[in-house]
């Protein structure tokens, strides 16, 4: 697995944010660089052995010492030289903050071909329209209709067909198939806006809720997300304010049990309340992170996504600069619907970042498209199974390939 978060700096440094070190990944600006000491002068060498080597602290990481000079061999029966005067020791660098070449990162061919496998249906469809040897009308054509087959949207999709035809003219291009790449150019393009990972160690603990409407495998999504940080060492502690769906408490649980984290719930309370508790319980316990299972609320249930409004206030209350992030899990299956949704959560509560799910083999995946033109909130994973592989950080080249290639 690949790297799958930024670790970054605590809150208390508004001046120096922080610094990417690889794919996925921040690190800590180094502190303010401390002097190294200077070395005490070597006392004077006898006539007969060389002059003692002046102790040397322990340099900081990257300091620089200056050499320590040869000692003079002093031989039986064989006057020895006097010792040369010891050269001046050259003040010691400041220590540099030196970064660390990132792990090699496993390949993800396997992760692309599960990808390419949850989007064939889409990407079949478009591989069809370039078997022909002409680039005319009737491509474009084909090509507007299987885009919008593949829930791309009206608007998108004439944002591609526009951005091909400038692509091709200027590309000169004659050989469909270079039209082909030329349209995975333009999509990986419309879809880089939504290419962002998430952030923890900015804020302790940092604060995630998660929402979502029922059925779109919003607990699966962060029962993985939970085991994915705690493998990263990150301490999490989850709140299992889904307090009105049937057994939502004791999956969260076994998710927990899994990843070995705590968990704070209660039969039957209140979501704003249990929510409210487990902040104040991961400040007091050390917590990195702290998650937020909420219940499932449709979009067009005014009084249920007052709820949901009802516990990001409670949260704030608790820390007042949460909650951090704000995750809706969308179902990848859903099409126009997932845009619908992403709209009326966002309106409501101010997204931070989506979970897209289930792109396992009926999704279609145009969706995302869709999403990038109209409602651009960052995507942070994409799902294409039960397994706790099967979640991904979103690339949008790597979606463009698995699409239409």
């Amino acid at each position: 697995m690949f790297s799958f978060f930024k670790k970054s700096a605590p809150a208390p440094a508004p001046a120096e944010g922080p610094t990417l070190l690889s794919e996925g990944w921040t690190v800590k600006p180094a502190s303010s660089p401390v002097p190294a000491p200077v070395p005490a002068p070597a006392p004077e060498a006898s006539a007969s052995l060389p002059a003692p080597v002046p102790p040397q602290a322990a340099a900081p990481l990257a300091t620089v010492a200056a050499p320590t000079p040869a000692p003079v061999v002093v031989r039986p029966a064989v006057p020895a030289p006097p010792p040369p005067p010891a050269p001046a020791t050259a003040p010691a660098a400041a220590p540099v903050a030196v970064t660390m070449p990132p792990p090699a990162a496993p390949p993800r061919q396997s992760w692309m071909e599960r990808l390419r496998a949850g989007l064939r249906k889409t990407g079949g469809s478009i591989a069809g329209v370039f078997t022909g040897t002409k680039i005319d009308d009737q491509l474009y054509d084909e090509l507007e209709e299987v885009l919008l087959l593949a829930d791309t949207g009206v608007k998108a999709t004439q944002f591609l067909l526009d951005d091909l035809r400038r692509r091709v003219k200027e590309a000169k291009a004659t050989d469909p198939q270079a039209v082909r790449g030329l349209l995975v150019d333009a999509l990986a393009e419309l879809l880089k806006p939504l290419e962002k990972g998430l952030e923890v160690g900015r804020y302790t603990p940092t604060v995630v809720m998660v929402v979502g409407v029922n059925g779109a495998g919003k607990t699966t999504s962060i029962g993985k997300l939970t085991r994915h940080l705690a493998e990263a060492n990150q301490k999490v502690l989850l709140a299992a304010a889904d307090t009105f769906r049937a057994a939502a408490r004791e999956q969260l649980g076994v998710w927990a049990d899994r990843a070995q984290v705590e968990i704070i719930s209660q039969e039957g309370g209140d979501p704003a309340a249990v929510s409210f508790d487990a902040v104040n319980a991961g400040r007091a316990r050390g917590a990195d992170v702290v998650i937020a299972d909420t219940a499932g609320r449709l979009p067009t249930q005014i009084h249920l996504m007052e709820e949901l409004k009802k516990i990001k206030r409670v949260i704030t209350k608790a820390q007042a600069d949460g909650p951090h992030e704000v995750l809706l899990v969308v179902d990848g299956n859903t099409g126009q619907n997932a845009l619908n949704q992403v709209r009326a959560f966002d309106d409501a509560l101010g997204l931070t970042g989506l979970i897209v799910t289930k792109l396992d083999g009926t999704a279609k995946g145009g969706v995302l498209a869709a999403i990038a033109r109209e409602r651009p909130v960052p995507v942070y994973f994409i799902g294409v199974g039960e397994k706790l592989e099967d979640l991904e950080t979103f690339s949008a080249r790597e979606f463009a390939r698995a699409l239409l290639e």
